[in-house]
């Protein structure tokens, strides 16, 4: 089975100050995310929503849904979506009318089977235990029920390396403070290096119970959609 590495000290944050530090962020967080990623965010999620390949009106659970732009994805596509976040301030500024439950997604409040799929934006990195959400999240999907993963990533080709390590780690801590919180967007790039490295992450997904899995690069290389299905 895949070990997850401890991550590094200057890194890590505990649970209860990453929910306050997205609940400061919260009120900016969707511009950041355009401005961040040069507007390729929305077709990311729409990629991922796309790829789990459900008929309409399945019901599909948005992992650490933050503010629901997964959860609108989702319902554009007509399928039914509701999304879990710890963060309040997150589901306060949100702009969906998906319902929104607060509640941690390595304890989802879902009977086992209940889902068709499941989403989750760019937060993997930011949970404590990711086999633990993958065996939860595999917990809440029936047989067949599918799983997209978005999440940063580094291009393989080593001059697109070399020139996204440089916007990841000096443009967004630089833009990131000038429009919204120094603090926070120097902390969401660094925790890349808290997130296992593909061939690990896709182990993790088969030991938690999915099959066919695979993985696309996105952005050149600077985003990841990671899918499954439930065994």
């Amino acid at each position: 089975m895949a070990r997850l590495s401890p991550p590094p000290v200057e890194v890590y944050r505990g649970a209860r100050e990453n929910r306050a530090m997205f609940d400061r962020i919260a009120h900016r967080y969707d511009l950041m995310n355009r401005v961040l990623t040069l507007g390729l965010d929305g077709r990311w999620r729409r990629r991922a929503v796309a790829a789990l390949g459900l008929a309409p009106g399945s019901l599909v659970v948005d992992l650490a849904c933050g503010t629901g732009m997964l959860c609108n994805e989702a319902q554009r596509a007509r399928l039914r979506c509701v999304g879990f976040d710890v963060a309040a301030g997150m589901l306060a500024h949100s702009h969906t009318s998906a319902p929104l439950v607060r509640a941690d997604i390595l304890r989802l409040p879902l009977a086992d089977g209940g889902a068709d799929g499941a989403v989750c934006g760019f937060a993997l990195r930011n949970v404590g235990d990711i086999p633990g959400c993958l065996r939860e999240t595999a917990r809440v999907l029936r047989p067949g029920g599918r799983i997209g993963l978005l999440e940063v990533a580094e291009p393989e080709n080593p001059i697109l390396r070399r020139g996204h390590a440089l916007y990841f780690r000096r443009v967004v801590p630089l833009v990131g403070g000038l429009l919204c919180d120094r603090d926070a967007y120097r902390y969401l790039p660094a925790s890349a290096s808290w997130l296992p490295d593909p061939a690990e992450l896709l182990a993790m997904l088969r030991d938690a119970g999915f099959t066919a899995v695979e993985r696309r690069a996105l952005g050149g290389g600077g985003a990841q959609l990671l899918t499954g299905t439930r065994a």
